[in-house]
């Protein structure tokens, strides 16, 4: 699944709650279940409620507080001064599922880190205002749990609001957008609807940030399945302060997908350190193939010419360690269009060795083909071994197919 995120009016982390949520309202018993951990007082509740604005209808979420009560054992987290030590330990505290607690604690750490830099101090030693307060926490929290519960999925976000003035903090009156904010979304982009006032909130970027959000030009063609609008609690003029969610089902029905293809030349590297340097190419995140052929360089030089098949929503990070792992001082990179065969992987169990994977394709005529994993073949030893192996599997892997009949 892929998720687009249109900041027509700005992103904050109740806007991002009340978007996902309009979008899969399924979520919405399983967030209250959660913010039953936050902590909150008697009488505080977490409601998601239909709002219209005169141009637009969605829905806002809405967190009711009862005024000056520190629920207990809450760590004091109305306190006008917390630290990033006392929001783990609450956190810890709550007894959220692990990784919706890791991406909570990871949240506030890059909130931390953009403070840190900001007022030019340690991590240890920020302190938290306005982010700290019950409701700010509640939020980062019914998002991280929104996140882990939409399950593997890619995010992009659309050209952000500038929006202008100041904005008064515990640190005083700071432009908008904020300092912190500044640090969190450098290499976004942004544009001026000549609309005054914050537009993206600390809390909202930090999210951003979180979920790697990319420009929505390195998506690839996908199902539009749902869409949400989550509104916040200004009102600007001529426009609707909403953020939108786009979900889209990427699973390709005809084989066809999208690939951005990064390509470079290098000839001043030597080959022992290319190959360690394409090796770790070939693992990072996103990265589908590496290739390289020789070529004839500037002045009749040899050289290796690379080229990357990769995932478009990860592309500006392969491009990065394209550059980190040889000496190239380019990378041309473009989106092709590729057609596919539908696919799947089974493992054979070995008799006197490892288990063998096979690649199982569907050919356009109904045929099944097998194809071992030359890595698992290995413990057949020397090439008549391993050709033993690779033939008992696959022959195996299509036994099994024929046997369930798929």
């Amino acid at each position: 699944m892929h998720l687009h995120l249109d900041p027509v009016g700005g992103v904050a982390g109740d806007m991002f709650i009340a978007a996902v949520l309009d979008a899969f309202p399924d979520l919405g018993a399983g967030l209250d279940t959660v913010l039953c951990k936050v902590g909150l007082a008697p009488g505080a509740r977490g409601a998601l409620i239909a709002h219209n604005d005169g141009i637009l209808s969605g829905r806002r979420f809405e967190l009711n507080l009862p005024a000056e009560v520190v629920p207990p054992g809450s760590v004091r987290l109305l306190h006008d001064h917390v630290g990033l030590a006392a929001i783990r330990g609450a956190i810890s505290a709550m007894e959220l599922e692990a990784a919706v607690a890791a991406r909570a604690v990871a949240m506030f750490e890059i909130l931390a880190q953009a403070e840190a830099q900001v007022h030019g101090v340690g991590v240890d030693e920020v302190e938290f205002h306005e982010v700290g307060a019950l409701d700010s926490i509640a939020d980062i929290v019914g998002a991280a749990w929104i996140i882990e519960a939409l399950g593997p999925a890619s995010w992009s976000v659309g050209a952000l609001p500038l929006g202008s003035g100041r904005v008064h903090t515990a640190h005083g009156a700071l432009p908008v957008p904020a300092p912190a904010v500044v640090r969190l979304l450098t290499g976004y982009a942004f544009f001026d609807d000549g609309l005054a006032g914050e537009r993206v909130t600390p809390t909202g970027a930090a999210i951003l940030r979180h979920l790697q959000c990319t420009s929505s030009l390195g998506m690839r063609p996908g199902r539009l399945s749902a869409s949400g609008m989550g509104f916040g609690t200004r009102r600007l003029h001529g426009v609707a302060n909403v953020l939108r969610v786009l979900a889209f089902d990427m699973t390709q029905t005809q084989g066809a997908e999208e690939v951005a293809l990064l390509t470079f030349e290098v000839d001043d590297q030597t080959p022992e350190d290319l190959a360690l340097g394409l090796e770790r190419l070939r693992a990072c995140d996103g990265v589908l193939d590496v290739v390289q052929s020789p070529v004839f360089g500037k002045k009749g030089r040899m050289a290796a010419q690379v080229q990357v098949l990769a995932q478009p929503q990860r592309r500006e990070a392969i491009v990065a360690a394209c550059f980190a792992e040889t000496a190239t001082l380019g990378v041309r990179h473009q989106l092709l269009a590729r057609s596919v065969l539908a696919r799947r992987e089974t493992t054979i169990a070995g008799t006197d060795g490892p288990a063998v994977r096979v690649k199982l394709a569907r050919r356009p005529d109904g045929a099944l083909s097998a194809k071992a994993e030359s890595d698992d073949v290995r413990s057949g030893g020397e090439r008549s071994g391993r050709e033993r192996l690779r033939r008992a599997s696959e022959a195996a892997a299509l036994a099994q197919e024929a046997k369930h009949g798929k």
